[in-house]
């Protein structure tokens, strides 16, 4: 099959906008390169941040979508998954969207924490459109040699892995660094991608009740069909309503594990007063600098005898084990679900509106959708 030169993108031009549909060169490949025909990319709440200028160090123009999945285009010389299989050309791949960690300084020889470092670079992030096609709200993305490209198990469609999207292996690395233990209560504070993917993991981590704190009213019926214990609405009750709730559900003492994943900075204390003495806090949810949150040492942290920790994006590891939790558990827990609508690339704006508002859960971008479409797509 010929390749076409050129790929539809969505640009976002610079801070604050315009949004752009543009026309970009499809590269020649090169030696264990990928040409992936994106199938669906998601749209994130990082997203939002990136069109309005809330990430430092971001390079604009830049083609945003940063957890994608498609079939394999193109490819030059041999491409294997992370078991050493060769990928062949049509097959179905997501891939990591952080790449260029170096492998040789403290944080990834020594500190063996690889997402912090100095090196690295994000898909739909990091790399500007000047870098090429390397985002996802495009017909065509460009895997640079030495990408993390993962097969999808045969029972994961590509429309439940990016159903998951990137809150699925960021909610898998909170969920393993908060070490829920059998039997542990817990509290997830938030109900987007990332605090419902935290909820369905904590449950198959041996966690015997999950409360969710969350809005709007539509993500906690999701929560509930998901099998939350208990969801607490935040439009309708005060931090001390749902403190005292919490405790109540818990012997009085609060949650063994509390994971922010909200980012809303007035949720720290309350969170850490949801926790027991003694109980670990593990905060997910502050991506963006949204501002400061008043802890006082003394009570928070040294008297409660408490574990605060913080968890900052993921790793290939974090990808491949919560690809393989969902393909373990996606006859159980529906993901799909979580997708509320798709949009074409002519319909991005849409989406990040409809995201920012809260009108959706998750919105995917489907390349393959007119501008009459806005469809949920399902094939």
């Amino acid at each position: 099959m010929s390749l076409p030169t050129h790929s539809s993108t969505v640009q976002f031009v610079k801070p604050g906008g315009p949004i752009e549909l543009r026309e970009m060169p499809v590269p020649d490949l090169e030696p264990g390169s990928v040409l992936l025909r994106t199938l669906y990319s998601e749209v994130c709440g990082t997203d939002c941040h990136l069109l309005h200028g809330k990430l430092a160090g971001v390079p604009y123009p830049l083609t945003p979508g940063h957890v994608s999945v498609g079939e394999i285009a193109a490819m030059n010389g041999t491409v294997c998954d992370v078991d050493g299989v060769p990928f062949k050309e049509s097959d179905q791949a997501a891939f990591l969207d952080v790449h260029e960690t170096c492998g040789e300084c403290w944080y990834c020889t020594v500190g063996k924490v690889s997402t912090r470092c100095p090196s690295r670079k994000v898909y739909g992030i990091t790399y500007g459109s000047d870098d090429g096609l390397l985002g996802g709200w495009s017909e065509f993305i460009y895997l640079k040699p030495g990408v993390r490209v993962l097969r999808l198990p045969e029972n994961v469609s590509p429309l439940t892995y990016i159903a998951g999207g990137c809150g699925m292996p960021t909610a898998f690395h909170a969920v393993e660094r908060s070490e829920i233990k059998m039997g542990d209560a817990v509290v997830v504070q938030g109900a987007g991608p990332v605090g419902l993917n935290a909820l369905l993991f904590a449950q198959v981590s041996g966690a015997a009740k999950v409360i969710l704190t969350g809005a709007p009213r539509m993500r906690l019926d999701l929560a509930e069909q998901y099998g939350a214990d208990e969801v607490i609405d935040v439009a309708t009750t005060s931090p001390a309503e749902r403190i005292e709730r919490v405790r109540e559900l818990t012997g009085g003492r609060g949650a063994d594990v509390t994971i922010e994943a909200c980012g809303k900075p007035a949720a720290i204390v309350e969170g850490i007063e949801m926790t027991r003495d003694a109980g670990r806090y593990l905060v997910v949810g502050q991506y963006t600098d949204n501002g400061p949150s008043q802890i006082n040492p003394h009570l928070h942290i040294n008297q409660k005898h408490l574990d605060i920790r913080g968890c900052w994006g993921c790793d290939v590891s974090h990808l491949y084990r919560g690809l393989a939790m969902v393909s373990r558990w996606c006859d159980h827990f529906d993901w799909e679900a979580m997708i509320t609508r798709s949009y074409g690339l002519e319909n991005a704006a849409e989406a990040l509106d409809d995201v920012a508002a809260l009108k959706v859960v998750k919105a995917v971008i489907n390349p393959r959708l007119s501008t009459a479409g806005g469809r949920l797509d399902r094939s």
